[in-house]
């Protein structure tokens, strides 16, 4: 079983901004460039050295990949929904969106999965939005428990459902690759709105679907 299991603690219907809050001004690419050779150098090796002399380049061509997300809104993504859903309103599930964030705190990966749910209430979306949702906001620096909320809350501004459900499994490599080195270690962090944190039976609907309902019961995940 998991090694932690979380439940985010901000209030229910608390909106976080889907944007960081401060934008900054970019470095150009020649500086980002330096500072890579810098950190190369501090780290004991010589950036000229014909195995590294490309890497700064490199790193910062991965950069704009892994952290595609601050150029995007993923509120979004959430714009175009479809009514024609022949009156579905029964839960939908998305299971297993993986995702590669970086921590924050030491700009270590975070590998991942997301599983989301939500209870329609006039309209559905396609499901490849949601996952779009989950990739902008995991390639920004981020702590989990706040990607999850930022996830949920999303989805409900968005969507307007009966409710939203989203648990994020994560395992970090500040945690698994140094420090204390728990190589199976797996955080989890939850954030249920709506229906979902009112209605334990549609909470446990939504954890049997996802294989974790077995720890709600036994007061693991949720209160």
């Amino acid at each position: 079983m998991h090694a932690s299991l979380m439940m985010n603690g901000l209030a229910a219907g608390q909106v976080l901004q889907s944007r960081p809050a401060r934008q900054v001004t970019r470095p150009s690419l020649a500086e980002a460039e330096i500072a890579v050779r810098t950190l190369i150098r501090w780290a004991g090796d010589n950036p000229d050295r014909e195995g590294l002399i490309d890497t700064p380049g490199r790193i910062c061509r991965a950069y704009k990949q892994w952290f595609a997300g601050y150029d995007e809104d993923p509120a979004e993504f959430l714009q175009r929904t479809f009514e024609e859903a022949a009156g579905y309103d029964e839960l939908v599930v998305l299971l297993n969106i993986r995702f590669v964030s970086h921590c924050e705190h030491h700009m270590a990966p975070i590998n991942g999965r997301a599983h989301i749910g939500y209870l329609p209430r006039d309209r559905v979306v396609g499901i490849s939005k949601i996952a779009r949702v989950v990739d902008a906001f995991s390639k920004r620096f981020q702590i989990q428990e706040r990607m999850t909320a930022e996830i949920a809350n999303t989805l409900e501004a968005g969507l307007q459902p009966l409710g939203v459900a989203v648990v994020v499994e994560g395992a970090h490599g500040c945690m698994t690759s140094r420090g204390i080195h728990q190589s199976q270690a797996t955080m989890v962090t939850s954030r249920m709105l709506g229906l979902f944190r009112d209605q334990p039976q549609t909470r446990h609907e939504f954890l049997s679907a996802i294989g974790l309902a077995r720890a709600s019961e036994c007061g693991n995940l949720f209160p």
